[in-house]
C-alpha cells in the first residue's frame, strides 16, 4: 500500500471511531404506537395469574439495582394451569429445579437470581400450585 492510501484511510477511519463513541448524540425518540398482534395461547396463562392475584390482593413490591417491580402471586387453578404449561418448556431450557420440597420451572433459565423471572412452583404431586409474574412499574412507582 503506498503512503498516500495510508494517508487517505486514516481520516477515514477517525471519522468512523468519532461517530461511534459515547459522546454521539442518540436519535430522538420514537413515539410511534407499539405495534401488536394477537397475542398466543399462552399470553392466557399470564393474565389468568395476574386477574388472579389482583382480585385476591396478591401483589408485592420488590426492587433491585434500580428496578422497580411488582411481583403478582397467583395460586388454584390459575397457577396450576401455568405450572403445567411450563413442565415441557422447563424441561426444553433447564428451567426447573428442586428446592424445600417443591420443583420450580421459571419462564428463562435463571443466570443469577429470580429479580425479573416468571416462575412457578408446587408441591409433590403437583398440589399446591403458585406463580410469581414480574411487572416492571419502572421509577413512577414510588410517586
Amino acid at each position: 500500500m503506498t503512503r498516500k492510501a495510508v494517508f487517505a484511510l486514516v481520516p477515514a477511519a477517525l471519522l468512523a471511531a468519532c461517530a461511534s463513541t459515547p459522546d454521539a448524540a442518540p436519535p430522538p425518540p420514537n413515539y410511534a404506537e407499539i405495534e401488536t398482534r394477537p397475542a398466543p395461547a399462552h399470553a392466557r396463562l399470564y393474565t389468568d395469574c395476574f386477574t388472579q392475584a389482583i382480585s385476591t390482593g396478591a401483589y408485592q413490591r420488590a426492587a433491585n439495582g434500580g428496578d422497580e417491580l411488582l411481583l403478582f402471586t397467583c395460586t388454584g387453578p390459575a397457577a396450576g394451569a401455568m405450572y403445567a404449561a411450563l413442565e415441557p418448556w422447563s424441561a426444553k431450557i433447564g428451567s426447573e429445579w428442586q428446592a424445600d420440597g417443591r420443583i420450580w420451572r421459571s419462564t428463562a433459565k435463571v443466570q443469577r437470581d429470580l429479580i425479573g423471572a416468571d416462575y412457578c412452583s408446587a408441591g409433590p404431586d403437583d398440589r399446591d400450585a403458585r406463580c410469581v409474574i414480574t411487572f416492571n412499574a419502572g421509577d413512577f412507582l414510588d410517586q
